[in-house]
């Protein structure tokens, strides 16, 4: 389905750039029509034009087409180009018709027909290497392909390349070595797709790109082979492909997943980018809004994002896809809702981590899959070609890339925040401070903790120090403190910030993230040392330590469960995607983190009295699927198994299954803060069991509901601001309302006992600070039967009145998209969401009105039918407070 179009102007506003940045005009302005002619292109190089760039909506012949910044780059008479003349094959190479009885793009190939397929172009072709970067978590094997030059992809050619390529990305290789490799080497292009389970058409285009450079002997095809070897992971999500679902068998989006690596998945392929590392990595999804999606992506853009990649992306890669797509009228657009900030995603870890042109690609996923497959195929085509022609270029400065960031980290210097795309204002300035070094004192209480942080910073080739000598640091900032000196012991890990890897360090070692705008597409922290809530800091003092390269980290083994550990149960509420992808990352904490045993439980289970259950654990899900799934018996049984010495244990939707059931007292109001995934310190009771081995811990707080404790004992607590113990990371508007209420609450039910939660302490696997906090609670001992507590059953029956009475007046809206935006702005984001068909809940708290749309299938924005469209359209007329999308 084609999208209407706005008329494109009589005329479009060139704004002439410098060679730094896309959003840095020159003072100069002219003026052109639409359609300019060679003579109007020369004349603006005349006038001093290096690269011209389109601002607006305009699009190339009879179809108006929002296009994005457009460069336009006149060069020498070439013959050859991307999509002219005729293709031409080498018979000997079959085709897909030949091997799989079909062609690419008139069916879906399944995972097992992807890798027939990879194995026959290799036996065909020695234009072609195969391997496997790794297995799923269903151990389906992760098939990637290099094409290239039959010298570079032969076994013994890889081995070189990987060698010659980092040694590229090394920036003590100096100007004039770098010169030479940079004219030697091939670019190193990669195509990733299906990363999403059920949006299969980057797959199957990736697979006819690597058929074509196999087979084709046209000088398009040879200009690629002959410029850059191109690295085909087709399927990152085997798993999710088969059964048909986005996320992979354990529930995890694993776009989400790419820092933290806790899927085999997400770990096999950067360990495969490791060893060829990309200077244009593209990750090609689908969509639920219409027509295609390519960067420029919008803001806010993460303030150590490579200057060059950017300019990669905005003067080469994308005015090559737009150019095609103008001439085949394909309608696309560029920047909201997808942004670069968040560094989780498959283009942002690989633009921060590789400093290469990270790509997301999204196309309608209501399309054929022949459309599908045909326009990400032209897209990667064009990207391809643009690389290889340009290919010298870019791995020139790659290579300069690397060297600055080094020296950034040698002057403790940190890039500043701007707005590159569509953003009125700038919500945020980074900080004017100098971070030279972090460091991490050996903490024995956090040992794990800290060695998963080593192991993450080694894995993505940071330089990791331990002092061999205690070392005095005069002006050391703690996560979460105040600045002072302090002389920290022999053996804590330094991480210098002088090496390739300095925007890496800092975006994953920092304390704020410093959004330049007030909206995030996802979460707005990611701070690793506060996920892992390890003790640390980082210092701009000019030091020369006494230390040695740390011992790589091995992979940490599962802790396994206590002697006499008690029998866990775990209950997914039926229906809705939150409560499969909850569950789902319990599942794996369980069996790859902890090792522990584990029993999924039924309603069935339930209703019969949790034989051989003594702690149940209910994650996050749809509330009234669950209750509806109980039943009437149901819900008495479960609160009976409680009364009678059971051990609940809930969080988010678990911990509503626990006020909805009668076993929590627990009152819960719908927040009015714009938090999309903030970390915030709450204060633990030391005196409680479950605080043992605890300090203070950071929590994502997604926008979750506010809870007070009922009849329960705060086991956390949210501080108040202005508390020396109130500390935040990312976007936490309005987190002040959360002043002193629970974040934890324990409370006895006759014999048993009930302990919620009103945040996810396993949020995606990431936050293992707050893992430990629910092993306590799941293996702890029981504080409160050691407790009298006297409480008369209509002092009961009313606390449980108002906590029921509260649960009815949260909005029945599931996995909630939510907005929130200035009370001035209320009236025109209404009529907005009504002209979507939007069902939605609408409050006024001071100066913030929020929107909660209902999503209780709980689809991610990607999948929503009009989400996307609606946060593109809202950011275009408003400045929203915070947009998040599931």
């Amino acid at each position: 389905m084609v999208a209407s179009m706005k008329p494109c102007p009589k005329l479009c506003k060139w704004h002439i750039m410098d060679s730094r940045r896309l959003e840095e005009p020159m003072s100069q302005t002219a003026h052109f029509p639409c359609r300019t002619t060679a003579v109007q292109r020369s004349f603006a190089l005349l006038s001093g034009i290096f690269t011209a760039l389109l601002l607006g909506s305009c699009g190339g012949g009879d179809t108006a087409v929002k296009t994005s910044p457009l460069a336009l780059a006149v060069k020498g008479v070439d013959a050859c180009s991307a999509f002219g003349g005729t293709p031409t094959y080498n018979p000997q190479v079959r085709s897909p018709l030949a091997v799989l009885g079909f062609d690419l793009g008139s069916r879906e190939v399944t995972h097992a027909q992807a890798g027939e397929f990879m194995a026959a172009l290799a036996v065909d072709s020695r234009r072609v290497f195969v391997g496997t970067a790794g297995n799923s978590v269903a151990d389906k094997p992760l098939y990637y392909a290099i094409v290239g030059k039959e010298s570079q992809v032969s076994a013994p050619g890889l081995e070189d390349l990987s060698r010659a390529i980092r040694q590229l990305m090394d920036p003590e290789t100096t100007l004039a070595q770098g010169q030479a490799l940079a004219a030697s080497l091939p670019a190193v292009l990669w195509l990733g797709g299906n990363v999403h389970g059920n949006e299969e058409s980057g797959a199957d285009a990736s697979l006819r790109v690597l058929y074509e450079l196999a087979a084709r002997e046209d000088c398009a095809a040879q200009r690629i082979r002959d410029n850059s070897v191109v690295v085909v992971l087709p399927i990152q999500n085997p798993d999710g492909r088969a059964a048909g679902t986005r996320r992979n068998a354990f529930g995890f989006d694993l776009n989400r997943d790419w820092f933290a690596r806790t899927q085999p998945e997400t770990d096999g392929k950067l360990e495969l980018m490791r060893q060829y590392p990309p200077q244009l990595f593209i990750d090609a999804h689908e969509m639920g809004s219409k027509n295609f999606f390519f960067p420029p992506t919008a803001d806010p853009t993460y303030h150590e994002v490579p200057d060059v990649t950017q300019s990669w992306v905005n003067r080469l890669f994308s005015p090559a896809i737009s150019a095609e797509f103008d001439r085949q009228k394909i309608p696309y657009f560029h920047g909201a809702p997808y942004d670069l900030y968040a560094i989780e995603y498959g283009d942002s870890v690989s633009t921060v981590g590789f400093h290469a042109a990270g790509m997301t690609f999204e196309k309608h996923s209501g399309s054929t899959i022949t459309q599908r497959t045909r326009e990400h195929y032209l897209a990667m085509w064009a990207s391809l070609y643009a690389g290889a022609s340009d290919k010298q270029r870019l791995l020139t400065e790659w290579h300069q890339s690397q060297v600055a960031a080094r020296d950034q980290g040698s002057q403790g210097v940190l890039e500043p925040n701007g707005l590159y795309f569509d953003g009125k204002r700038l919500y945020q300035q980074v900080a004017n401070l100098q971070v030279r070094h972090y460091f991490f004192p050996a903490d024995p209480t956090r040992a794990r903790e800290l060695a998963q942080l080593v192991r993450r910073l080694q894995r993505m080739d940071v330089k990791v120090m331990q002092l061999s000598a205690p070392l005095t640091v005069p002006d050391f900032r703690p996560y979460g403190g105040a600045q002072g000196a302090v002389t920290l012991p022999a053996g804590s890990y330094w991480v210098p910030m002088n090496q390739a890897r300095k925007h890496w360090i800092q975006a994953m070692l920092h304390e704020q993230p410093y959004s330049p705008l007030s909206v995030s597409y996802d979460v707005s922290a990611w701070s690793n040392p506060l996920l892992l809530n390890v003790a640390g800091g980082s210092s701009a003092a000019a030091l020369s330590p006494e230390a040695k390269v740390a011992a790589p980290v091995p992979e940490l083994a599962p802790q396994g469960a206590p002697s006499g550990a008690l029998r866990i149960g775990l209950f997914e509420m039926p229906g809705s995607t939150s409560s499969s992808e909850s569950a789902g990352s319990v599942r794996h904490l369980f069996e790859r983190v902890w090792g522990v045993a584990y029993t999924p439980v039924t309603v069935a289970d339930i209703v019969s009295g949790l034989p051989g259950i003594d702690v149940l654990l209910v994650p996050d899900g749809y509330v009234n699927g669950g209750l509806q799934a109980l039943g009437n018996k149901g819900q008495k049984a479960l609160a009976a198994w409680v009364e009678a010495g059971g051990r609940y244990v809930g969080y988010l939707g678990g911990t509503e299954l626990a006020v909805g059931v009668g076993i929590s007292t627990a009152v819960l109001k719908q927040s009015h803060t714009a938090a999309p995934g903030a970390l915030i310190r709450v204060r633990m009771d030391p005196a409680s069991p479950l605080a043992a081995g605890m300090t203070n811990p950071w929590v994502m707080y997604v926008n979750d509901a506010v809870m007070e404790p009922g009849l329960g004992k705060v086991v956390a607590r949210f501080p108040a601001v202005g508390d020396p113990d109130y500390h935040t990371s990312g976007l936490a508007i309005g987190v002040d309302e959360l002043a002193n209420t629970a974040a934890l609450v324990d409370e006895a039910v006759g014999s048993g006992r009930s302990v919620v939660f009103s945040f996810d302490p396993n949020f995606r696997g990431w936050t293992e600070g707050t893992q430990r906090l629910l092993w306590n609670v799941l293996y702890g001992p029981n504080p409160t039967v050691s407790v009298s507590v006297s409480v008369s059953s209509k002092e009961r029956a009313s606390a449980l009145d108002i906590a029921t009475r509260a649960l009815k007046s949260l909005p029945d809206t599931g996995k909630a998209i939510r907005i929130v935006v200035s009370p001035a702005d209320a009236d025109l984001t209404r009529a907005m969401l009504q002209r979507y068909g939007a069902e939605f809940k609408e409050s006024t708290k001071k100066e913030r009105t929020v929107f909660v749309i209902a999503n209780r299938e709980g689809l991610s924005g990607e999948e929503h039918p009009f989400a996307a469209d609606l946060a593109r359209e809202l950011a275009q007329q408003i400045t929203p407070l915070s947009i998040y999308l599931p």
